[in-house]
């Protein structure tokens, strides 16, 4: 993975939730190597240990479908950074299920980790940016699917289309803080997450929809939730920016 030399986030104070591996971990290794103290969130201990250690941050560990517990965690890792500029809510999960199969335990489960955790670390983050009175960005993981459905994966495609939602609102509400929220809409990334589930031949047939005809790569995403956190976006805020090599263009 390609590192910039610059350090435009030199004293950023940063918090990645699902910063273990995958998108997650390209993302918090991108704001350490330009300068940013780093704090990682995850359900996994071991890898999120290592991955915090080796780019130098501190790591909480967290489940996100637990309510009390995603407080303390988000409150414990702005209390170790003293303060928190940028929050990056990464963490999700794929659960596959069509309407007519998908259990209310099910789509409970998905919307808790997808959606409910996101508005859990987006109060505490905000609070803490606004009574620190430097303004702040968030960045907050949605899909592609929030936006063209999935077939097969109602509950992860409508717990996308909320964090869209959460993150429209939550700009309104915070821009006048000069807190910023945005959100990515990713295309298929090649991460662990859906690793099992996808074929040689899955990858090749999901490449030919886009122009670039390639999959994406965590770093692809990493360079756009950078790009938003940085001085360079400073006047977005309420957008879902499609990540997907062409596949959405609207």
């Amino acid at each position: 993975m390609e590192t910039s030399p610059s350090h435009r986030f030199g004293g950023a104070k940063v918090i990645v939730t699902g910063g273990a591996r995958g998108i997650g971990a390209a993302i918090a290794q991108r704001f350490a190597s330009e300068g940013a103290a780093v704090v990682i969130l995850d359900r996994l201990r071991a890898e999120g240990e290592v991955h915090a250690a080796a780019i130098g941050g501190g790591f909480v560990q967290v489940d996100l479908r637990d309510v009390r517990a995603v407080h303390e965690a988000t409150t414990s890792a702005i209390s170790s950074l003293g303060g928190v500029d940028v929050l990056v809510n990464n963490a999700g999960t794929l659960r596959f299920g069509s309407v007519l199969e998908t259990s209310p335990e099910e789509w409970d489960e998905v919307f808790a980790i997808n959606s409910r955790s996101m508005l859990l670390t987006i109060q505490a983050a905000a609070r803490a940016m606004i009574d620190a009175g430097r303004g702040g960005s968030i960045i907050n993981l949605a899909s592609m699917a929030a936006k063209t459905g999935g077939e097969g994966q109602v509950a992860y495609a409508a717990s996308k289309a909320a964090v869209v939602a959460l993150t429209r609102v939550a700009a309104l509400e915070l821009g006048e803080h000069d807190v910023r929220v945005n959100a990515l809409c990713p295309g298929y990334v090649l991460t662990e997450m859906g690793a099992g589930t996808r074929t040689p031949e899955q990858v090749a047939l999901w490449s030919s929809y886009s122009p670039l005809g390639r999959l994406g790569m965590p770093d692809d995403i990493a360079g756009l939730a950078l790009f938003l956190a940085s001085a360079d976006g400073r006047y977005m805020t309420g957008q879902a920016l499609n990540i997907t090599g062409g596949m959405v263009m609207h």
